[in-house]
């Protein structure tokens, strides 16, 4: 049987509670579907959490991004730098404000963007940096933030892929001016829907935010500037309440997972497969991502021996069609070029088996052997 790269059972344990919960809200007499008293708990049960002023939930991860930038101000005739390899929202949200997203190449063995480069790409019209953390590392933000200090920017933390990260002690999301979470539900704490989360240090901006995922009404129908319609969804705030408890367990068990991963696959760095670096400080174990040379010759012998891959980001953002005009002309993007060509995930959730762990890690190095021979 083919072990599938996302859990199929993700929230069937979760199943009656989440019937149960749908049925409460919906009949309850006060009809609040959405942005009600699940949602102000939540809230407040992951500012505590991460020591924050403010964390506000949003309709998705990428929305959350966007009413960051939009309560920063962020508009036309500003730059944004980000990594050039990545999801499409990073570019997207800047790009829909009016502003131009400038591209910085990658780390090209943690697949982050490289702080070097993105300190490159600051202009005088630059407003933030937007560094984001990929698959199983955290960007390097002590270093990101000391630039975003000393070149007096905004700083916005893409950690929609690593809830529940630590670097340095310190949680992935409340690095920067704010950070943004992401709930769709393969992320490391996912729901069974659509959703995400700002957090801020910045009580002000927080408040902003809160503004504005709401149409930008400051009291009820009274609209002091303009917004959007990015409100959280009550059942799934009381459901994410009920998964909250169990967060810990199962980002251990990820990275239990990828830490055995990384100790059978360290060996293979000569036989052209690459695991990320060990260890746990700035890990998130999102989806683990190996680097091969011979990509899709190592996913077609791990599907012949029944275990799912996924490639996340086949083009870099500049050579993406949608971002071709914020792409100067020559310029090129290397290590971010490499690992669009080389990048394989393999499944690394929770419902795992440790037979089936095994069988995955087996059927890599099995590749790697075969490679060497050859």
């Amino acid at each position: 049987m083919t072990i599938p790269f996302f859990a199929p059972d993700l929230f069937e344990a979760d199943r009656e509670v989440l019937l149960d919960l749908v049925h409460e809200i919906g009949t309850a007499p006060d009809q609040k579907f959405i942005l009600g008293e699940r949602t102000a708990r939540f809230e407040e049960a992951l500012r505590t959490s991460l020591g924050a002023a403010d964390v506000v939930a949003c309709s998705s991860g990428t929305s959350a991004l966007t009413l960051v930038l939009h309560a920063m101000e962020v508009g036309p005739g500003d730059e944004v730098v980000v990594p050039a390899y990545g999801c499409a929202p990073l570019a997207n949200t800047v790009a829909n404000l009016g502003a131009t997203p400038v591209f910085a190449d990658i780390d090209p063995l943690t697949m982050v963007a490289d702080p070097e480069q993105m300190e490159q790409a600051v202009t005088g019209r630059t407003r933030a940096l937007m560094p984001a953390h990929m698959f199983s590392v955290m960007a390097d933000m002590p270093r990101i933030r000391e630039i975003a200090r000393r070149h007096g920017m905004r700083l916005v933390e893409d950690s929609a892929v690593a809830q529940g990260g630590v670097l340095d002690g310190i949680p992935a999301g409340t690095w920067g001016d704010a950070g943004v979470f992401s709930f769709v539900q393969v992320k490391t704490f996912g729901t069974a829907g659509e959703g995400g989360a700002v957090v801020t240090m910045d009580p002000g901006l927080g408040q902003t935010v809160r503004t504005l995922r709401n149409h930008g009404q400051d009291a009820r129908f009274v609209y002091g500037r303009t917004g959007y319609n990015s409100r959280f969804d009550e059942v799934l705030a009381a459901f994410q309440l009920h998964r909250l408890p169990g967060f810990p367990e199962r980002l251990e068990r990820r990275a239990r997972i990828a830490g055995y991963y990384t100790e059978r696959f360290t060996p293979l760095r000569d036989r052209g497969v690459t695991p990320p670096p060990p260890g746990r400080n700035g890990r998130c174990y999102y989806v683990y991502s190996l680097l091969a040379d011979e990509r899709e010759a190592l996913r077609e012998h791990l599907a012949a021996r029944g275990v799912a891959s996924h490639v996340h980001y086949p083009l870099p953002l500049p050579h993406q069609p949608a971002f071709a005009r914020f792409a100067p002309s020559g310029r090129s993007w290397p290590h971010a070029e490499s690992v669009a060509r080389r990048q394989l995930a393999i499944p690394v959730h929770p419902h795992l088996t440790d037979a089936e762990v095994e069988r995955i890690a087996d059927a890599v190095c099995e590749f790697a052997a075969g490679r060497r021979d050859r």
